[in-house]
């Protein structure tokens, strides 16, 4: 008789949303908290924003991110974050020639996508 395994092989399927800057992928939610893995495309950004309901915090894991917060621009690479607060104007952008990716955690009482407010958007949204 052979003894049974007591581990188990997991694997989730995480649907992407594809956007004309890139894609996200929402890999947990649960009540005041979600986390998403952002990739930008070369040359590409989001729109200037903010959220009314939301703070975040982005962590670099590729690529050089360029970051508008508030009215200072800056650069961030791998393993370097910011902190965005409720209300705050802030954009990613990416500006070099290879993707861009960094983890998402947003905190708040409301977590929807339509807790954006476009300041500006280079793709025509509203």
């Amino acid at each position: 008789m052979t003894p049974q395994s007591t581990t188990q092989q997991r694997t989730e399927t995480v649907e992407r949303t594809m956007r004309p800057w890139g894609w996200y992928e929402t890999v947990s939610e649960v009540t005041g908290n979600k986390i998403k893995r952002i990739q930008v495309a070369p040359g590409q950004q989001l729109s200037l924003q903010k959220h009314s309901q939301r703070a975040e915090h982005w962590v670099v894991t590729k690529g050089t991110a360029r970051i508008t917060l508030g009215d200072k621009e800056f650069d961030l690479t791998p393993g370097q974050h910011c902190d965005i607060a409720m209300g705050q104007v802030h954009r990613l952008a990416n500006q070099s020639d290879e993707t861009v990716e960094i983890v998402e955690v947003q905190f708040g009482s409301y977590l929807g996508e339509d807790d954006i407010v476009r300041l500006e958007d280079h793709y025509g949204r509203v």
